[in-house]
């Protein structure tokens, strides 16, 4: 996607992007273009009775064809619905939509007039940013695999110019929008690829690539692993042909290079099968997003890099592919976490909390954090408790849980609290071993999964997101396409940006 920034003006044979509000009053530099055109633009608008009418949509638009008195080609003229009110998310949802039209008109020269559109939350460099965010969100496509022959002709070939009072200022906003983007794109790229692509070796040589963003990556092998004592973790991959891996990510961008990082932890099956507790047919193949977790990391580490975030991260993904074979798992087997604490698995599919149990238990030890937030498409059950459109959220510190719900409020990426307690971690006591992988019962299945991982992080502030229901999604979204949606990147990066950098 080619995006330029300009000073205000015309230009020649250009379609152009122009905003009214709720009562098609011209806004911005729609306003100069009216008097240019000699009212032609405001009289035009007036006479559409229906697009006047239209109340029930957030975002409407009407098309003039070669204005009178004026240059462009094309105008469309976006009508916008409440926009004093309009959130961050809001605008990002304009972005979607303009991108939307762009598309569907297969426009490839196009000027967007933005001078107006700020609402009484954002600033006007801001609430741009966030469109502008919006659009590029919602162009992705991923066509690696289409021969040349079936390739559809690809968005990023439009050419976007932002013609602004405030152009210099918009030009350096869009510096973290890209940022966020190629952070957001990266993450959904890892989760579409398929599973004989994306194994865990694959997904390590992607975390060690953001080493060209200044990012220093560490990567254990399976030797390395053994004589660390991570059998949690690596009992997960004994059945595949893959190495397991385990990526350390390290950012240090704090003034005070020896300040305490926060710490994202993110789960890693790259493939789950279920091993052999073996899951049914139907829709095993949308286990090759089982990853989804370690890519949000991967991805947020991007994007924290680029903008060159001013804080110490840590990134940690544990790499594995849940595989069957003659050296798989089996129920009932008995192994020995990093942590030193035994674990009895009776089912081989509650797979990913025995790789981030190491993970996590790891990235404490060594790095001893401020606090950890781990990711992991954990359970099934959190879809049945809560769906699609909230991810599980599970701590053990009321401050760091607050902040996550915000930011998650702001960016539309929503989490929904669940309790722990005593009571639901009695319920995966081994009557053989420290613990065992699964309950005995068939009720709070994500509650006891996350009770399973809090024996891993002593007192650390801890958050666990599920975020099983939330990584893919069946439907197009207004700035997500269907399939990956990178659930988790913009969330954290504005709970890193908000709450540890003091923006």
């Amino acid at each position: 996607m080619d995006i330029q920034f300009s000073n205000l003006k015309q230009a020649k044979d250009a379609v152009g992007i122009i905003f009214c509000d709720h009562n098609c009053r011209l806004i911005g530099y729609g306003k100069k273009l009216d008097l240019l055109s000699k009212k032609y633009l405001s009289n035009t608008i007036k006479s559409d009775e229906s697009f006047k009418s239209r109340k029930s949509k957030n975002f409407d638009y009407l098309i003039i064809h070669n204005p009178q008195n004026l240059s462009f080609s094309k105008l469309y003229v976006f009508k916008l619905k409440n926009i004093n009110n309009a959130s961050n998310r809001d605008f990002q949802i304009l972005g979607g939509s303009l991108q939307s039209l762009v598309k569907f008109y297969k426009e490839h020269n196009v000027i967007i007039y933005p001078d107006g559109i700020n609402s009484s939350k954002l600033s006007f460099a801001n609430s741009t940013s966030d469109m502008l965010l919006g659009f590029l969100l919602a162009s992705y496509k991923f066509t690696k695999y289409f021969s040349k022959k079936g390739k559809k002709k690809n968005i990023n070939t439009i050419k976007i110019k932002i013609y602004s009072a405030q152009y210099s200022r918009l030009q350096k906003g869009y510096e973290t929008v890209k940022a966020i983007h190629d952070g957001v794109t990266m993450t959904r790229n890892l989760v579409t690829e398929p599973p004989n692509i994306m194994t865990p070796p694959e997904l390590a040589k992607n975390a060690a690539s953001l080493e060209k963003v200044g990012v220093k990556v560490t990567i254990l092998g399976e030797k390395e692993m053994t004589k660390l004592g991570m059998g949690s973790l690596l009992s997960v991959g004994r059945g595949s042909e893959h190495e397991s891996k385990l990526a350390i990510m390290e950012w240090k961008g704090h003034k005070n290079k020896k300040k305490k990082p926060i710490a994202f932890i993110g789960k890693g099956v790259s493939f789950d099968t279920g091993g052999v507790s073996l899951k049914p047919a139907g829709g095993m193949e949308e286990m090759k997003y089982d990853m989804g977790g370690s890519a949000v990391v991967i991805g947020l580490m991007k994007t924290l890099a680029i903008r060159k975030a001013r804080t110490n991260v840590i990134g940690v993904v544990g790499l594995v592919e849940n595989h069957i074979g003659n050296m798989a798992t089996r129920p009932s087997d008995v192994v020995k976490s990093y942590s030193g604490q035994t674990i009895e698995v009776l089912n081989t599919d509650a797979e990913g909390r025995l790789v981030l149990a190491d993970a996590l238990w790891y990235t404490q030890e060594k790095y001893k954090p401020e606090l950890m937030v781990d990711l992991a498409t954990l359970t099934g059950a959190i879809i049945i408790a809560i769906g699609n459109e909230y991810a599980g959220l599970f701590s053990n510190n009321d401050k760091l849980s607050k902040q996550l719900e915000d930011a998650g409020k702001i960016e539309d990426e929503k989490l929904w609290r669940f309790p722990l307690h005593d009571k639901f971690d009695k319920m995966i006591n081994s009557s053989i071993a420290d613990m065992q992988n699964i309950s005995n019962g068939r009720g709070a299945g994500s509650i006891t999964a996350a009770q399973f991982l809090q024996r891993f992080v002593n007192k650390v502030p801890w958050a666990h997101l599920d975020i099983a229901g939330t990584t893919w999604s069946k439907t197009n979204l207004p700035t997500s396409p269907k399939g990956a949606t990178a659930f988790g990147v913009k969330l954290l990066n504005k709970f890193v940006s908000k709450y540890h950098e003091g923006k």
